[in-house]
């Protein structure tokens, strides 16, 4: 059996550095509410990973998308995020107060940011998806499409063990600690936009990589 991809995934997926943003986007939730986060979020890791090796090819075709068109756009929507991750606010706009106070909206709200963005594109972004497409591409026979797979359920549930210590971790952190740590994983986010979206551009004008 080939171990490769698996080891591939783990490093670009890499749950352990979500964890800061995870518990930047969660720390108004309830115990329950971060659980259901947990569990969508990694749910939502294993599905792209099985939707991008059974059908990945075929819907990237079927809209006529190309993969440098993906990273340009994922790579504008790290870069959104990071922006209000420097300035100290929540990438994602807050609900008001009096709409989090019923159960339905904060479910809701758990459940929207377990899909995005610490699903996509924090953990299973366009580097992710290419990857596990083009190791799709790659697979002679179900076993191996299947094993891939099964990759994807190695991943999710790597991404709760991960994401089930943010608290142990914010608690030897402190608040100070975590405004600090999310500025600084704030800048990192910039600097990977930025890779994303160039690499992306140059696929797509090629006169872009000749001229820088």
């Amino acid at each position: 059996m080939d171990f490769k991809p698996l080891v591939t995934l783990l490093a670009i997926v890499n749950p352990l550095a979500i964890v800061p943003f995870f518990i930047h986007y969660t720390r108004d939730f309830s115990k329950a509410q971060k659980r259901r986060t947990i569990i969508t979020a990694s749910f939502s890791a294993f599905l792209v990973i099985a939707t991008s090796a059974l059908l990945g090819l075929q819907i990237l075709d079927f809209f006529s998308i190309s993969l440098a068109s993906f990273q340009v756009g994922g790579g504008m929507l790290l870069l959104i995020s990071s922006m209000n991750m420097l300035n100290a606010q929540p990438a994602e706009a807050k609900t008001q107060t009096h709409e989090l106070e019923d159960g339905a909206a904060k479910a809701a709200m758990g459940a929207s940011i377990a899909v995005v963005p610490l699903t996509i594109p924090l953990l299973t972004g366009p580097a992710t998806m290419s990857t596990v497409v083009i190791y799709a591409e790659k697979a002679q026979d179900l076993f191996q499409l299947g094993t891939l797979v099964a990759y994807g359920v190695v991943i999710g549930l790597a991404t709760a063990l991960c994401f089930s210590l943010a608290d142990p971790i914010a608690r030897v952190l402190g608040k100070t600690g975590i405004n600090v740590m999310t500025r600084l994983m704030g800048l990192i986010l910039a600097a990977l936009a930025v890779e994303v979206m160039a690499d992306g551009l140059q696929k797509l004008f090629p006169v872009l990589g000749r001229v820088l």
